[in-house]
């Protein structure tokens, strides 16, 4: 009879382990077979400190019952295995540290394995032998690496050393021999021991790189052990043939997934003695009858499927050509996508030296293939294929396919790799983490995107991995049960609010991902760059000049000096130069002046070049380069505007900073800057700078289309109006304090008007303020004061906007006043009104037409517009 206070005890420290079913669990405890192996389970037993490493404690547990049923049922078979097995969940009274730190290290990797995989706990049970695999503590992803080939030979009983190794050679009875199931079973057997150095690893992530390219070459292994099987079919064992397995995919990239199709090209070549025909003939059966090994129905479980796809003319083409058939068909008919494919290739299986002989065939044309016409667009839109061909119900779960997902990093970098890496070999690598690192040392990326890129690769990966270990099936799609969630967390070490937080950072992952990839992916450089001839990519002193003057540089000679000076070094700086000259001297000859764009982009460049975002900027945004191009290469007054004020590069990078602020939002930062401000001279610079930074973005957007130029003359006018408001507001409180007043004794109401240009909203970026000064003698001010205090402020504000400093000024024109030049610049309003009445001339009349009050005290505006505004022509 149980122990209540045991079972209560077991159970509490079964709930603070995670199961979810504690009443099954109790039962499970008690089975009599696992009491039979391990004795009885105690809250102190070390079976329930050993789930603690079990993304599943459920399943940890039923395993280690299960287990436990398959030993006692085998007995003496498995006697060594079972006392491996027992020895776990002993702590010797005398233990050393380092036999309790290998203990727990095998204890950690066969929990993990039994508390995450259901398959590969199945194969544990059914195949028990497996235990002394799992606990060797000993073993690492590299010391196996180097043996998979022989072990995978050895086990269909080929010679590993021998030319063309055939299934049996070393077998004196192979007519009965399950080659294939042997090969499975050892297949198998290493997946298990790399699944479980995986599964046990508190850092996934950091192993990743390793763990795949095991499975990487254990697929190899396969696929050569499978070919010797072939040949075994064969009376002569096909000897006339030679043939080549070239993996593609993630295997040629040896970045393979626990379970996933394993992509291949056959290419044959006849022996001496033997025609292409025959070759052709035999090399199909072979690779018919290795494809078969692998994935069709038998006595062990199938690997999983070899898929000849990417061969030339895909499933319609024939399963095996020679090297010269493979040649002919690249050079004439293959589409983009295929030389995007051919970055993976490499030898897996069969004769190495015709693998070595076809990657040198075909690497030439794989780097010259961006030159094709439409590469790029060609690139993009196959991408684009790939997500509308997702399931809908599917999209949002994708971890491979799906907007965010595995796929658009891996087409970024090859995107990357094919345009830039037709002249430079040290960004090839056919391993996407790799080749992203190559990418940004080389400067085609930057540091903290290829680093974001890469964790977010690493996470999508490991979340691949999980699922997929989970049964052991191929699958892509993020689980939807909660249980599934919980597991899949746990199993990436996340332990708190585990299915919220792996949901939040699976999102953000995707964001990240999908961000990256729309601004690399889809950069206008790529094509641009793509269509440049080997010699104008290098900017090769000839090549560069003869192209220079065809396209319309005036001094071809001064822009290779300019070329040559952002260019030169090793620096990062000048790589990213060199990405970016190519394609930018042909923008900057699609305007007016090529050589004054060049010459302007230099200056740029000189001052710039340095900081961290320039050159980033430049390479990494959608538009801000060819943007960049065209305003420096058509507009001198522009290309002046934007070395004065460097931050407006950054606008060229989207739409929303190119719009003309409106006038209310000027105000506001003008009011900003005029409240902190202590100096009057320093206020006055900051606000003409405002103006000049206005006007930059303004002519900016009127050269890029993005704007009217109705709307820009409004706008020139809306910042020259903040620019009066401000230079005012300075002026009268310079004034008062000059004057001894106090703000509240000014002795007049003030306002300017705009006339002309200005009046009427239709500024151009060189006009003057056409302006009049008008003001009214407050009650308790005599005349002479009013007129003494109102003369003061209309000289300060001209004197503001138009004494020399650093920013440019804003040309003040009173010409339009009474009496022209002739007249006092400045007036009462009875005065004005006075005027207007008797004497005014026509055409003085007529420009009343177009005045508007732009500043001063808004009821004191008002009445001179009420006053002089409703004059009618003589």
């Amino acid at each position: 009879m149980n122990d209540p206070a045991r079972t209560q005890s077991v159970t509490r420290r079964l709930i603070r382990l995670g199961v979810t079913n504690a009443k099954r669990a109790e039962k499970l405890c008690d089975d009599p077979e696992l009491s039979a192996v391990l004795g009885p389970i105690t809250a102190q037993h070390v079976l329930l400190d050993a789930l603690s490493h079990c993304s599943d404690p459920d399943l940890g547990l039923l395993a280690t019952v299960r287990l436990c049923g398959a030993l006692h049922a085998a007995g003496k078979e498995h006697q060594h295995t079972t006392r491996l097995f027992t020895q776990l969940f002993e702590k010797p009274e005398n233990e050393t540290e380092e036999h309790a730190e290998q203990r727990a290290e095998s204890i950690n990797r066969l929990f993990s394995v039994l508390g995450q995989s259901v398959a590969l706990g199945d194969e544990i049970i059914r195949r028990p032998e497996l235990l002394t695999d799992v606990l060797d503590y000993t073993y690492t992803l590299e010391t196996e690496r180097t043996h998979m080939r022989e072990r995978l030979l050895h086990a269909v009983h080929a010679h590993p050393n021998a030319h063309t190794p055939v299934a049996g050679e070393l077998s004196t009875n192979s007519t009965d021999t399950d080659y294939t199931g042997l090969m499975r079973k050892e297949y198998r057997r290493i997946l298990l021991r790399i699944a479980a150095i995986d599964l046990a690893n508190f850092e996934p992530q950091e192993i990743l790189t390793d763990v795949a390219a095991a499975l990487a070459d254990l697929a190899a292994a396969a696929l050569e052990a499978a070919l010797a099987i072939a040949r075994s079919h064969h009376e002569d064992h096909g000897r006339g043939v030679r043939i080549a397995v070239l993996g593609m995919g993630k295997t040629g990239g040896r970045e393979l997934n626990y379970i996933s199709d394993v992509d291949v090209i056959y290419v044959v070549e006849p022996e001496d003695g033997y025609d292409e025909t025959y070759a052709t003939e035999i090399g199909t059966q072979l690779a018919s009858d290795l494809a078969l090994a692998c994935a069709q129905v038998g006595n062990e479980p199938a690997l999983w499927a070899v898929d000849a796809a990417l061969r030339p003319e895909g499933k319609q083409g024939p399963l095996v050509r020679t090297l010269a058939s493979h040649t002919q068909y690249y050079e004439r008919w293959a589409k983009t996508w295929e030389f995007q494919a051919l970055l993976k290739a490499r030898h897996v299986a069969g004769d190495s030296e015709l693998s070595r002989q076809y990657i040198a065939t075909m690497n030439p044309m794989v780097w010259q293939a961006v030159t094709r016409e439409n590469f790029v667009e060609d690139a993009q839109a196959m991408r684009r294929r790939v997500e509308n061909h997702v399931k809908p119900a599917e999209a949002e779960r994708q971890i491979k396919l799906g907007k965010g997902g595995l796929r658009d990093v891996e087409f970024t970098v090859q995107l990357l790799q094919l345009v830039h890496g037709r002249l430079d070999e040290s960004i090839r690598s056919s391993h996407t983490l790799t080749a992203l690192s190559q990418l940004a040392a080389a400067g085609y990326v930057g540091r903290e995107h290829a680093i974001q890129l890469a964790q977010c690769y690493r996470f999508l990966r490991v979340l691949e991995h999980r699922v997929q270990l989970r049964q052991l099936h191929r699958t892509h799609l993020m689980p939807t049960q909660p249980h599934e969630l919980e597991v899949l967390a746990r199993a990436l070490g996340i332990r708190r609010n585990s299915i919220e937080e792996v949901n939040a950072r699976w999102k953000l992952v995707k964001r990240q991902v999908r961000s990256l990839h729309e601004a690399l992916f889809y950069r206008p450089l790529l094509p641009a760059t793509a269509q440049l001839s080997q010699e104008e990519a290098t900017l090769s002193a000839e090549g560069a000049q003869a192209r220079l003057a065809a396209i319309g540089y005036r001094d071809p000679k001064g822009a290779m000096r300019h070329i040559n000076a952002l260019t030169e070094g090793v620096s990062r700086r000048a790589a990213i130069q060199r990405q970016l000259l190519p394609v930018l001297i042909g923008w900057f000859a699609e305007g007016a002046a090529p050589d004054s764009g060049l010459l302007a982009f230099r200056k740029l460049s000189d001052e710039l070049g340095g900081t961290h975002w320039y050159l980033k900027l430049l390479r990494d945004s959608g538009s801000a380069a060819q943007r960049l191009a065209l305003v420096l290469s058509t507009s001198d007054y522009v290309a002046q505007a934007i070395s004065r004020s460097p931050e407006a590069i950054r606008w060229f990078d989207g739409d929303a900073d190119l719009a003309i602020r409106s006038k209310s939002r000027l105000i506001t930062e003008a009011d900003a800057i005029l409240t902190r401000a202590d100096d009057p001279a320093q206020a006055a610079t900051t606000i003409r700078a405002l103006r000049r930074r206005e006007l930059a973005r303004i002519a900016c957007s009127e050269l890029l289309m993005r704007t009217e130029p109705r709307d820009a003359a409004q706008g020139i006018t809306d910042i020259a109006d903040v620019t009066v408001m401000s230079a005012l507001r300075i002026a009268r409180s310079t004034v008062l304090a000059a004057q001894s007043y106090a703000k509240e004794q000014e002795p007049a109401e003030f306002a300017i008007i705009a006339m002309g240009r200005m009046g009427g909203r239709e500024m151009g970026y060189g006009s003057d303020a056409d302006v009049m000064f008008v003001y009214r003698s407050r009650e308790l001010s005599d005349g002479a004061s009013a007129a003494a205090y109102a003369q003061e402020v209309a000289l300060e504000v001209r004197r503001l906007l138009t004494h020399t400093n650093p920013e440019p000024p804003l040309s003040v024109d009173a010409d339009l006043r009474p009496e022209g030049r002739s007249g006092p610049l400045v007036r009462s309003l009875d005065s004005y009104a006075e005027y207007y009445s008797r004497w005014s001339e026509a055409w003085e009349s007529q420009a009343l037409l177009r005045a508007r009050p732009v500043a001063g005290d808004e009821a004191f505006t008002e009445r001179f517009h009420v006053t002089c505004g409703s004059y009618p022509l003589p």
